[in-house]
């Protein structure tokens, strides 16, 4: 089992996918804390992937349709954002 801590903007660190049937006990800043599997965190991920990629003017495989010179983002995230209930 793997554990993470909330930080206090509402995110944990995670920057690739975690096997599927892998138990994560998330505790979180109101003290609480919720034990997930790897499938709903991934799902998180994702979600927070495609945030990133629509702010950022990508395409759904992360390529940039702007000019080379004009955009110099990473295709990368490292936190995740999570609260209270998400196993639900």
């Amino acid at each position: 089992m793997i554990t993470f801590a909330q930080d206090t903007d509402g995110f944990i660190r995670m920057d690739r996918h975690l096997p599927e049937s892998l138990s994560v006990n998330v505790t979180f800043t109101d003290g609480s804390s919720e034990v997930l599997t790897g499938a709903v965190l991934n799902k998180a991920y994702d979600d927070a992937v495609a945030v990133f990629r629509e702010k950022n003017g990508l395409d759904a495989k992360g390529f940039s349709r702007r000019p080379k010179k004009a955009f110099s983002a990473a295709n990368k995230i490292d936190f995740v954002p999570v609260r209270p209930g998400m196993g639900n």
